[in-house]
């Protein structure tokens, strides 16, 4: 069976769902016969490459004041601490994704995709240094199990690997995903948000033995992040 994920570094609850999902994934009895596949989803596209901080950025998006951004802020934050995750709530920052994806993509002809998207949501979510820097990318990109000059190469040639981003999304419009974390069970059952790990393991075992289109199920009632915000 094959699970595709689409998501993007920039989302929390992209963050929370991956840690839900391997939960969901762990009590699933045929779990070792899973394939997840991470797909690309940009929640802005147009964002500058150079990070800003974040909790302006929000109480700008959001109409909020600077402090309503940053409760909203614990509020994500103890979502992700109740999964075991590490969040900082203050000085970081956002910036473009792009160059992220094209690294999953490269990552994932290496077979160390799940490895590098791990470090990267640490990295934005946990880390005081900016993930958003090419010099920090290279870094993880290796960390990750790459080879340095390959990392590099991408990073130098905006071209490598954007058709296969560009594709993802199309494929995620086409799909009827709006939002993320947007997770497909063997393109028989769409889950979309952050669900629990027992939402999780239920579509897991549909999906196993469904043999119909695919379906979205629970497509409203769990948080996520869409192109108008978290």
């Amino acid at each position: 069976m094959r699970v595709e994920i689409w998501s993007d570094i920039a989302c929390p609850w992209c963050y929370v769902g991956k840690a839900r999902f391997e939960k969901g994934l762990a009590g699933f009895a045929h779990r070792d016969e899973v394939e997840v596949v991470y797909r690309s989803f940009e929640l802005d596209a147009g964002s500058p490459r150079a990070a800003t901080p974040l909790l302006p950025l929000l109480a700008a998006k959001y109409g909020l004041t600077e402090e309503q951004a940053r409760q909203a802020e614990l509020r994500t934050a103890q979502n992700a601490r109740d999964e075991g995750l590490e969040y900082r709530t203050e000085g970081r920052d956002h910036g473009n994704t792009f160059d992220m994806h094209r690294l999953l993509h490269l990552a994932a002809k290496h077979d160390c995709q799940d490895e590098l998207l791990t470090l990267l949501y640490r990295a934005n979510f946990a880390d005081e240094r900016s993930a958003f820097e090419p010099a920090r990318l290279l870094e993880l990109g290796v960390a990750a199990g790459l080879e340095e000059w390959e990392v590099s190469a991408v990073l130098a040639d905006e071209s490598l690997f954007a058709a296969q981003v560009r594709a993802d999304e199309r494929e995620a419009a086409e799909l009827g995903a709006t939002g993320v974390p947007f997770f497909v069970f063997d393109r028989r059952i769409g889950v979309s948000g952050a669900q629990q790990a027992e939402t999780f393991t239920r579509a897991l075992e549909q999906a196993w033995s469904a043999r119909s289109p695919l379906v979205t199920v629970a497509a409203e009632d769990a948080e996520s992040c869409g192109p108008d915000g978290c």
